[in-house]
């Protein structure tokens, strides 16, 4: 059984930044891309940020270009997220997740097949 495991969360002030970090634990598995969603009560799992194994190109939900940053190691497959320029909207609870075959529909839940339990972020104004 494959789990992924979430650090870094916490609580930050408006403009602060934080880093994410994604781990495997469990059996070893080869991964096509590795990505981040998040998720607020009684809404729907949202696409943040996706790194792609083949050739390592990144995508970014709009509402965070230019402010989150996604890297990764394939070999060891752990991927990060850093955060800067947080604002109260970015409060959430953020998911890392994989998949193991090339799909374009990357900003699709249902694309992925691995995931964390999730790690809180709260950003107060």
């Amino acid at each position: 059984q494959v789990h992924l495991v979430e650090s870094g969360g916490g609580l930050v002030q408006a403009g602060g930044s934080l880093r994410l970090s994604c781990a495997p634990s469990g059996r070893t598995f080869n991964t096509y891309a590795m990505g981040w969603f998040r998720q607020a009560p009684g809404k729907e799992r949202e696409f943040v940020a996706v790194i792609n194994w083949s050739g390592g190109s990144t995508y970014y939900a709009d509402s965070v270009k230019g402010r989150f940053t996604i890297s990764g190691d394939n070999a060891k497959n752990t991927v990060d997220l850093q955060m800067n320029s947080l604002k109260p909207e970015d409060t959430d609870v953020y998911y890392c997740a994989a998949h193991d075959q090339s799909s374009a529909w990357y900003f699709s839940p249902r694309t992925y097949n691995y995931w964390g339990q999730g790690t809180q972020v709260t950003v107060s104004s």
